[in-house]
């Protein structure tokens, strides 16, 4: 029997471009889960009787909201909802799975690359039909909904078992779990050549992969040792564990250093790779050879045609604005369009929608294409392979042959973590309003050509998305960005971008921080971040 329960709105309920992110205890507040769950149904039309999708990174509380959604799903009036065995369904399957089933949409509960556990972090998001994330105007509803709602509905049910493949009711909705990588696994078998990638395995190719105790895991040892038959072991972490064995699932160079340390021995595997929390993001390394994300983006876009999956070329390739230029050399000798949005995956969704483009990127190690409408870490891996397998080389060798064609990107992001969101604020303020003082500059030998803040009209739905990050254009082609990140749940981050183009890479040696030293001197000196943040040094380089 469907229940009407009474509740109390929360007005911290916020939104952002991924949905509801919070400390666990918060979540675990009385009613505020359905509080927001029932918040995205009411702001839903037409969903009667259709298909919802359900799934997580396994992360702590994601059994028990798992249950909670189902039920409420049921008394709202969904007609079947799909579930991933063991409530575990990768950000990009969950997509996949929407879309192919065609269903109305999907809920997933995960909270990216942070930290899990019951001091953790936990989020929930809607993807909208088309598989991506729900557009602006819907979470701006759904925020709205959540500062007036007063009830929300669900339904008196015994728990689903999510651990066995199975078929139930609740109520007049059917309820299926189902195998959380199979249909994953035959998409990358359309995509990627699995016998050339197979034969690379038995030559001796080495690998190793560190799904980070989060959600790839499953995912990893089937592909990569199951299948392409990498050899037993290449799994690291393998096995998702609700608080990631402790560690922060982020493959960055700080917390995937074990990974990027094995990398560099002269007798490591031929490469390494790595994903992150809820299968989004990647780390791509070679031995000796870390590749920055914006780097892969364009090794990636430059060899695609080397992968079954694309081998009629790409339409067009998209970045984020602080992602460097680099994939833009390569779009120009390609013939193909390129475009520069706002960071946010529903920009790119919203392409690839419209044909408009074929791969895309983000400089925090996000890269996907147009086979989801999420970033897909252990696509990125696939496709890397892909291309060894084609081109017989390293990928320190790759690596160097793409930058003697198309020159280098130095680049770098430098991210003070947890600063006082005031600080943060004030120092966005401050710099904002001095952008028109500085066009035309000198700063020493740099000359500052412009300065802005960035702004973004959609070819596609022709909205205007203001105010995305302020950039510092120099006439040599490097540039600053600074931006405030809205991934973390406590205090702010403030992420800087540092680029500097050079189409002889000998000229500034190879190592990244001493090419851009000057660049982040004066990031620094600019914004006055040691006055603003209290920080003298950022808390992550990548």
């Amino acid at each position: 029997m469907v229940s009407l329960v009474s509740t109390t709105p929360y007005q911290d309920q916020a939104p952002g471009t991924s949905g509801l992110r919070k400390r666990v205890s918060v979540f675990q507040q009385r009613h505020y889960v359905e509080t927001f769950i029932q918040s995205i149904f009411d702001v839903l039309d037409g969903f009667a009787g259709e298909t919802l999708v359900v799934g997580g990174d396994g992360r702590y509380f994601n059994r028990e909201v798992i249950q909670i959604v189902v039920k409420m799903a049921a008394a709202n009036g969904f007609g079947r909802v799909l579930i991933g065995r063991g409530g575990l369904l990768s950000t990009p399957a969950a997509s996949q799975i929407i879309r192919k089933t065609k269903a109305f949409g999907g809920i997933i509960l995960s909270a990216s690359h942070n930290p899990g556990g019951p001091e953790g972090d936990f989020g929930i998001k809607y993807n909208a039909g088309n598989g991506g994330p729900a557009p602006e105007k819907l979470t701006d509803a759904i925020f709205a909904r959540s500062k007036i709602i007063n009830q929300f509905r669900t339904i008196a049910a015994d728990d689903i078992d999510l651990d066995h493949l199975a078929v139930s009711q609740i109520g007049g909705m059917r309820v299926e779990i189902i195998d959380s990588v199979a249909d994953y696994q035959k998409l990358m078998q359309s995509l990627f050549d699995f016998d050339r990638i197979g034969a690379l395995f038995r030559s001796g190719f080495a690998m190793k992969f560190d799904a980070m105790s989060a959600v790839t895991g499953p995912y990893g040892k089937v592909i990569l040792e199951d299948v392409l038959g990498a050899k037993a072991g290449t799994v690291l972490n393998g096995v998702p564990l609700a608080d990631f064995g402790g560690h922060h699932p982020d493959p960055n160079l700080v917390h995937a250093k074990f990974i990027y340390d094995l990398a560099m021995r002269a007798d490591g595997p031929d490469f390494c790779a790595a994903s992150d929390g809820d299968g989004d993001r990647n780390l791509i390394i070679g031995r000796k050879q870390f590749v920055t994300p914006s780097d892969s983006l364009a090794l990636l876009a430059a060899n695609a045609h080397l992968a079954p999956g694309y081998a009629k070329g790409l339409a067009g390739v998209a970045r984020s604005m602080p992602t460097s230029a680099a994939v833009d050399r390569v779009a120009h000798k390609l013939g193909i369009p390129l475009y520069e949005t706002p960071t946010g995956w529903k920009f790119f969704g919203n392409l690839m929608d419209a044909g408009l483009v074929t791969l895309c990127g983000e400089e925090s190690a996000g890269t996907g294409s147009n086979h989801v409408r999420e970033k897909d870490g252990l696509w990125a891996i696939l496709l890397w392979l892909n291309i060894l397998a084609v081109r017989q080389q390293s990928v320190a060798e790759i690596v160097r042959e793409h930058w003697a064609v198309y020159g280098r990107n130095f680049y770098a992001r430098h991210d003070y973590e947890e600063v006082n969101a005031d600080g943060a604020a004030a120092l966005i303020k401050a710099l904002r309003d001095d952008l028109p003082n500085l066009k035309g500059k000198k700063l020493g030998a740099l000359h500052i050509q412009d300065a802005d803040d960035f702004a973004y009209h959609d070819p596609v739905d022709g909205s205007n998305s203001e105010r995305q990050g302020l950039r510092i254009l120099f006439e040599d082609g490097s540039r600053l960005v600074y931006r405030l990140s809205g991934t973390g749940t406590s205090g702010a981050t403030l992420r800087v971008y540092l680029e500097r183009f050079a189409q002889d890479v000998s000229q500034h040696g190879l190592e990244t921080q001493s090419a851009l030293a000057d660049l982040i001197q004066l990031s620094r000196d600019l914004a006055r971040i040691e006055y603003f943040t209290q920080r003298q040094a950022p808390s992550v380089i990548t």
